[in-house]
């Protein structure tokens, strides 16, 4: 919890120096309504593993525990990939450049696969929980995060194409 907890802070460090230099080059930023509703979910979702495995005397099960880890380190390096490749235009808001080009290298590669930022926060959510059978943190998270996902995504998919170049097409998110 601690390592993923961290991980965090470093996300954000990175996301407040990536919004000055988007705000440098004219970026603006959409979606604030939805933002504290992501913010809140996923520091539920740090809260609520531990409180889970204490309140409900969860045991650790290695069977499970050890895959979900894996899936964690999996997702980890998936959401750090993804900021490596996107480099100052990642970011945990929706802050776009307007007139950059779409990023086409690194895991925003592949057509089929419009968000893999996403896929890392879907796997954390589901893995994070699961380390130490905290299954209700790991369902209810789950299914908060994909009603806000839909928001989210739409809300990306909107300013990626209001601040694409007209000969640029859409394939891919800032984050």
């Amino acid at each position: 919890m601690a390592g993923v907890a961290a991980e965090r802070v470093a996300e954000l460090v990175v996301a407040r120096r990536n919004e000055r230099w988007s705000t440098a080059r004219g970026a603006t930023e959409t979606g604030q309504g939805h933002y504290p509703a992501m913010v809140a979910l996923h520091t539920g979702l740090l809260a609520a593993c531990p409180a889970e495995v204490w309140l409900g005397d969860r045991p650790f099960v290695p069977v499970l525990a050890w895959p979900m880890l894996a899936v964690l380190a999996g997702a980890q390096a998936l959401r750090w990939w993804c900021i490596h490749t996107l480099g100052p235009r990642w970011n945990t808001r929706v802050i776009v450049v307007p007139g950059l080009p779409l990023v086409a290298r690194g895991p925003y590669r592949w057509r089929w696969l419009r968000h893999p930022n996403y896929v890392a926060v879907v796997a954390e959510g589901l893995a994070l929980p699961l380390v130490h059978t905290a299954w209700i943190t790991a369902t209810v998270f789950t299914v908060l995060n994909a009603a806000l996902l839909t928001v989210r995504i739409r809300c990306e998919n909107r300013a990626l194409a209001a601040a694409a170049t007209p000969t640029t097409p859409t394939t891919n998110a800032p984050a």
